[in-house]
């Protein structure tokens, strides 16, 4: 079976199609990890390209996600099986007192897209529960996201939260959202800003790699 066919329909957003093509995949006895590389991951790569070149558009990248996820799901239990690890982990939040998940929630698919595993810690996240994630977790990379202005300032309470708890050397801070610069992320002691989610997700992929 070619497994170009996944990546091709789940451009496409056909999540029941992609579903079917993996179990089909599984049933030839290709391994999991072929399958969830050269098909899923493969595919949501085009589409993170293509989100970055606005060639495609948020729901374009939902629908997308959505079929990644069908396909994932029945590949997991194989790939743990198997031992096979995720390229490395991540946790990702809005900071406290910001309710907006929008940009959050297309950074963490375009991460899975990139291989890794994502805790989503949702939206109003104190900067201990940032801290408390890593430690449950054994993550590398924290993404922090902000949507307005006044809560931008949050970010580098949870750098600071970090430097405290003796992890700061341990971990990769990234920052993100419409009010954030590269600048800002400097000034507050952040590891790395990534303007739009495809970009975050490859800085995360590379940070879990180094």
């Amino acid at each position: 079976m070619d497994l170009q066919e996944i990546s091709l329909q789940l451009q496409a957003g056909k999540a029941k199609v992609v579903k079917e093509l993996v179990q089909q995949a599984i049933d030839e006895g290709i391994p999991a990890e072929k399958i969830l590389s050269e098909g899923l991951l493969s595919g949501m790569g085009v589409i993170g390209t293509k989100f970055k070149n606005n060639e495609v558009f948020v729901p374009e990248v939902l629908v997308a996600a959505r079929a990644m996820n069908q396909g994932a799901e029945l590949l997991k239990p194989l790939l743990a099986a198997a031992g096979v690890k995720a390229s490395g982990k991540a946790c990702i939040g809005t900071v406290k007192g910001d309710l907006h998940d929008i940009g959050k929630n297309l950074v963490k698919m375009m991460m899975e897209g990139h291989g890794l595993e994502v805790f989503d810690l949702g939206v109003d996240v104190s900067p201990e529960s940032f801290v408390a994630s890593v430690k449950e977790n054994g993550c590398q990379v924290v993404c922090c996201s902000a949507l307005l202005t006044t809560t931008m300032g949050m970010m580098k309470e949870v750098v600071e939260a970090f430097k405290a708890e003796g992890l700061r050397d341990s971990v990769k801070v990234m920052v993100g959202g419409a009010p954030v610069t590269d600048t800002f992320a400097k000034e507050v002691g952040a590891d790395g800003y990534a303007p739009d989610a495809a970009s975050a997700a490859e800085m995360a992929a590379a940070f879990c790699k180094a």
